[in-house]
């Protein structure tokens, strides 16, 4: 039962888990911080309440053109200064 003391309630045990899907978890997991215990729920969750967590490659190209035709000037850093730093923080590792 869900209470103060015990906010969890259930543990679910995933068997036969293809080693390319684990993989792809632990990806996640480790570039958003989490632990693969709490990606899994995360994942869980999200897909249990509908919510998507990525884009298809055609949503995605949509979106970029939207931005693009709409002329807003670029607020934040660069995608390219993004992708270095991301680099240099792999390399650091």
């Amino acid at each position: 039962m869900l209470s103060a003391e015990n906010p969890f309630v259930a543990v679910l045990h995933i068997r036969n888990v293809p080693e390319d899907v684990y993989a792809r978890i632990r990806e996640l997991a480790r570039s958003e911080g989490r632990s693969m215990n709490a990606q899994v729920v995360r994942l869980l969750s999200d897909t249990a309440k509908g919510v998507r967590t990525s884009l298809s490659l055609e949503e995605a190209l949509a979106a970029a053109r939207r931005i693009r035709q709409a002329g807003r000037p670029r607020r934040g850093p660069s995608g390219l200064s993004l992708l270095h730093a991301a680099r240099r923080g792999r390399e650091r590792r």
